[in-house]
């Protein structure tokens, strides 16, 4: 087994995503890549200190390096959230400040919270007194009547004087009058330029990009500019793009040289995750587009879609047989 890898040290991540960034997910995802940071979905601090936590926070070892995500805007709860999930020994603890959704919205959690810096920064130091795991900040480069550059420059400013390990930023603002969350993710312009120059005004932060980014290729791009990458839809959509990180972060081999390692892996998961009452769909839906653009990527739609058994494992085994070989014998690019 590698070694592990310190969050400090990694300059890919994959991105929190709702409904998507699951432990199943991040489980698939540890036979393409080990060495990327991983992120869980949005987790409110109400839902942890009030809620069934091992539910919501329990995970697998193997999805190490793996940062926690949480939303809040009360101070003490925040505190109360990250204590009680120190049992769970993430990588980092990451608050978000960049969710455009209404439902977040309404709850004064994400985005919105850009409008009140002082109240972020003081969060931050909540959670720092709670755990010595580093704490780290993703926020959208504004929002809407606060869109100019100068108004994230201050946001950062103050928010810095807590102490965060690092600012991931959504190289879009976010419009959360007038905008769906999908549209937030695609309508507002990507100002790469922004996020560059914020690395310039404080080259002593750690700072990351996040935006539009689909491919390592491109990720190496803005390494030039910036200290970090997080690649969000493209991760998921065609999940193989991640498969060359681990030789990029450490030169080291990925899990799997070929993509029928990485999904022939997930057959014994299934079928322990089946023994644990857990129904295939909750796996299966996140592996549709491991060979998109390849020999049989419909057939392999098709096969791990529609009515699914409680049990994939020998779905999973048929559809694999019956897929090119040129396609499942596909090494990382």
């Amino acid at each position: 087994m590698q070694p592990p890898v310190s969050p400090t040290r990694i300059p890919y991540s994959i991105a929190p995503m709702m409904d998507w960034s699951d432990r199943y997910y991040r489980y698939f995802m540890r036979g393409i890549t080990r060495r990327t940071l991983l992120y869980t979905e949005m987790i409110s601090t109400a839902a942890i200190v009030h809620g069934d936590r091992s539910r919501l926070l329990d995970f697998d070892p193997v999805e190490h390096p793996l940062s926690l995500q949480i939303g809040g805007s009360d101070v003490v709860e925040i505190a109360q959230a990250v204590a009680a999930a120190e049992s769970w020994d993430y990588d980092e603890i990451n608050l978000n400040v960049g969710c455009p959704s209404d439902r977040v919205q309404e709850r004064g959690l994400g985005a919105c919270l850009m409008a009140t810096p002082d109240l972020v920064a003081r969060m931050v130091e909540a959670m720092k007194g709670q755990t010595a795991k580093p704490v780290t900040v993703k926020h959208r480069i504004g929002i809407d009547h606060m869109d100019r550059y100068e108004d994230m420059h201050n946001f950062v400013r103050i928010v810095r004087s807590a102490g965060p390990a690092r600012f991931t930023v959504h190289a879009r603002i976010a419009w959360l009058e007038g905008l769906s969350p999908k549209e937030n993710r695609t309508v507002p312009p990507l100002r790469y330029e922004d996020v560059y120059r914020l690395k310039e005004d404080f080259p002593e932060l750690d700072i990351e990009i996040n935006g539009g980014i689909r491919s390592l290729d491109a990720a190496d791009r803005h390494l030039r500019s910036v200290d970090r990458v997080m690649i969000g839809r493209a991760a998921y959509e065609t999940p193989w793009v991640m498969s060359t990180a681990d030789s990029r972060i450490a030169g080291v081999p990925p899990p799997s040289d070929c993509g029928r390692v990485a999904v022939e892996r997930m057959i014994p998961y299934l079928e322990e995750c089946y023994a644990r009452g857990v129904p295939s769909r909750k796996i299966l839906r996140h592996m549709l587009g491991m060979f998109s653009g390849l020999p049989g990527a419909r057939l392999w739609r098709q096969g791990l879609s529609g009515k699914l058994p409680d049990n994939g494992a020998p779905l999973l085994r048929s559809v694999i047989e019956r897929m090119p070989r040129e396609t499942m014998e596909t090494p990382p690019q």
